[in-house]
């Protein structure tokens, strides 16, 4: 199992619509993802760099990386419609 990491660094200047992410963004991106994604949360960050944080738990990473290489137009282009933010991704290996 994966843990995909979808970081928010604060940036100054910039609003961030956790509503938006949180109830139509990450349902979106999940969607797209299909069978691949087991599950998603998301984060509002109350203290520390980052703004936000949304996680993706996927099974194959491979079928991830073709799903998002297949949609990743979609997906990008929905990011202006909650924050000018340029998210980063960190994936893992949970071990436990």
């Amino acid at each position: 199992m994966y843990r995909v990491s979808i970081l928010y660094p604060k940036t100054e200047g910039t609003t961030f619509d956790h509503d938006y992410y949180r109830d139509s963004h990450m349902p979106m991106v999940a969607s797209r993802l299909g069978d691949t994604c087991q599950s998603w949360s998301s984060d509002k960050v109350l203290d520390g760099p980052f703004e936000a944080v949304g996680y993706l738990m996927v099974d194959d990473l491979a079928a991830f990386q073709a799903k998002m290489g297949e949609h990743a137009g979609e997906i990008m282009g929905d990011v202006a419609n909650y924050t000018a933010i340029t998210p980063q991704l960190v994936v893992s290996e949970i071990t436990n």
